[in-house]
C-alpha cells in the first residue's frame, strides 16, 4: 500500500492511498470465512456453508466493506503517525472518471482533503493588560433588594384601594374591535403586579382602583409586547400570545398587597441566626455584602469574556475557511447555505479559542486530573441542589451523585471542557496585568449591555 501527501498550502493538503488487491485480499478472504460460520441458509447446516458460496452471493458487498474499513483504519494511522494536527474530518474526493469494477483484482486510489490546524505561537506577557472590576453594590440596587427580602417576610393585606406594587386578583376578557365582548374570546382570572406593567401611563390608570372596578386596557402595550408573560397571564400559549392584538378589560375582584416586614430582631434572627445580626446597620452591611459577593459571578464572567475576545485578536491566525465549510455542509445534512453563512464566523471563533486552549496546555504541560473534574462535579450539583433547599447536602452523598453524574459521557466531556476553560483562564491571568477598577452594579450594567 502506497499513501503519499500533497501539501496544497499551509492549512490544506489532499492524502491519496493506493491499495492493490494484495492489501486487502487477506482481510476479505477472512471476512468471507467469518461470514460463512455464522451464515444460515437454506441448503446448509449452520457453520457449514463453504466460503465460496458466501464470496458468490455477498462478495461484492463483503469486499466494499472491508476495503471502507481498511482505508478508514489505513488513513487515521497515517495522520497519527505523521502527527498531522487535522480540523474537522478527512473528505473524499469524489472523481468521476475512475470507475472500479470490484471483482477483486482492482487497483484502488483513493485521495482525502484534509484540513490542517495552524502554526502559531502565544505570547501573553504583563505588557498585555485588561480591566479587572470590582463591582460594588449601589444605593437603588441594595434598597430594592431590602425590600425584596422585607416583603417576603411581610404579611398580606387588602386594601380598599389599589397603590404601587399591589397586586390586583382581576378577571380579564377579550373584547372586540367595536368594544363589545369578543364571543368564545378569552377570559381569565387571575393576579396582575402592578410591578411587572412597563407602560407607565397603563400602570398608572391601575393604581387607585377599587372591587369591582372595570378599567380597558391595551395588553400588549402593557407588557411591550411580552409574548410569555402575556401569555402565563391569560393562561394561552406563546405563540397566541404573539398573535394577539385585542384590548382587554380588566375587572377588580380583590386588591393585594405585601407589606414589608418590620425590622426587628425577631426579622433578623429569621434571616440570619440568633444573635447574628443586631441592628439595621449590621443588616444593610450583611445585604451588601451577599450581593457583592454574587457581583463577583458577574464581574468573572465579563473579565473571561474579555480575556477570550482580548486573545482573539492577539493571537490572530488564519484557518482553512473553505475546507471546514464543505466539512460542516457534508456532516450536517440539514444544514443549509444561508445557515452556513450566518453560523460560520461563531463557529471559526470558537474553533480559535480551542486551538489557543490547547496549545497553552500543552506548552506549560498543564493537565486535568479527574479529581479535579470530580471535584467541578460535585461543586455544581451542590449549588444546584441549593437551589432547591438550604440544607446541604452529605459529603458521601454528594461524591455518590457526582459518580453517577460522570458516568453520563456527555455530562464528563461538559465538566471537563470547563475545568480546562477555567485552567487556561487562570494561566492567561497570571501571565497578564489585570488593573482592578471598582464600578457600581448599575453602571456595571450598562457596560455590559
Amino acid at each position: 500500500m502506497n499513501i503519499t501527501q500533497e501539501k496544497i498550502d499551509n492549512l490544506n493538503a489532499v492524502v491519496t492511498i493506493n491499495m492493490k488487491p494484495e492489501d486487502y485480499q487477506p482481510r476479505v478472504d477472512k471476512a468471507i470465512k467469518d461470514h460463512a460460520k455464522k451464515a444460515k441458509i437454506p441448503g446448509f447446516r449452520p457453520g457449514m456453508v463453504p466460503p465460496a458460496h458466501i464470496r458468490k452471493m455477498y462478495g461484492k458487498s463483503i469486499l466494499v466493506d472491508e476495503v471502507n474499513n481498511l482505508l478508514s483504519d489505513t488513513l487515521n494511522n497515517y495522520l497519527t503517525e505523521q502527527k498531522l494536527e487535522v480540523l474537522g474530518q478527512p473528505l473524499p474526493k469524489v472523481d468521476d472518471k475512475k470507475e472500479y469494477n470490484w471483482d477483486f483484482a482492482d487497483d484502488f486510489e483513493f485521495n482525502y482533503e484534509v484540513g490542517l490546524a495552524p502554526e502559531f505561537a502565544l505570547d501573553f506577557s504583563a505588557k498585555d493588560k485588561l480591566t479587572q472590576y470590582v463591582i460594588k453594590v449601589d444605593d437603588e440596587t441594595l434598597a430594592s433588594r431590602i425590600k425584596n427580602i422585607r416583603r417576603s417576610y411581610g404579611k398580606m393585606t387588602n386594601p380598599d384601594v389599589s397603590a404601587d406594587d399591589d397586586v390586583l386578583y382581576a378577571q380579564l376578557t377579550q373584547l372586540s374591535p367595536d368594544g363589545a365582548v369578543f364571543e368564545d374570546g378569552i377570559v381569565n382570572t387571575t393576579s396582575v403586579r402592578l410591578d411587572q406593567v412597563t407602560d407607565e401611563k397603563i400602570k398608572k390608570s391601575l393604581i387607585g382602583l377599587k372591587k369591582d372596578d372595570e378599567l380597558v386596557f391595551d395588553i400588549n402595550k402593557a407588557y411591550n409586547n411580552d409574548a410569555p408573560k402575556i401569555a402565563a397571564l391569560l393562561g394561552i400559549d406563546e405563540t397566541e400570545a404573539a398573535d394577539l392584538k385585542s384590548n382587554f378589560r380588566l375587572t377588580v375582584k380583590n386588591v393585594n398587597r405585601l407589606e414589608e416586614g418590620d425590622l426587628n430582631q425577631e426579622f433578623f434572627d429569621k434571616l440570619f441566626g440568633a444573635g447574628a445580626v443586631t441592628d439595621e446597620a449590621g443588616f444593610t452591611a450583611k445585604i451588601t455584602e451577599e450581593l457583592e459577593t454574587m457581583m463577583t459571578q458577574d464581574a468573572d464572567r465579563k473579565l473571561q469574556n474579555d480575556i477570550y475576545n482580548y486573545s482573539l485578536e492577539k493571537v490572530n491566525f488564519e484557518l482553512p475557511d473553505e475546507f471546514l465549510k464543505r466539512w460542516l455542509m457534508a456532516t450536517n445534512e440539514k444544514l443549509t447555505d444561508e445557515e452556513l453563512q450566518g453560523g460560520y464566523q461563531d463557529f471559526a471563533k470558537n474553533l480559535k479559542w480551542t486551538l489557543i486552549e490547547n496549545k497553552i496546555l500543552k506548552d506549560n504541560n498543564i493537565e486535568i486530573k479527574y479529581e479535579e473534574v470530580f471535584a467541578a462535579a460535585k461543586q455544581s450539583l451542590d449549588q444546584q441542589f441549593r437551589m432547591y433547599s438550604p440544607q446541604p447536602i452529605g459529603e458521601e452523598q454528594l461524591a455518590q451523585y457526582a459518580v453517577q453524574y460522570l458516568q453520563n459521557k456527555e455530562n464528563a466531556n461538559k465538566v471537563f471542557e470547563e475545568v480546562k476553560a477555567l485552567k487556561v483562564l487562570d494561566h492567561i491571568k497570571n501571565a497578564i496585568t489585570l488593573d482592578k477598577k471598582e464600578i457600581l452594579y448599575n453602571k456595571f450594567q450598562e457596560l455590559v449591555k
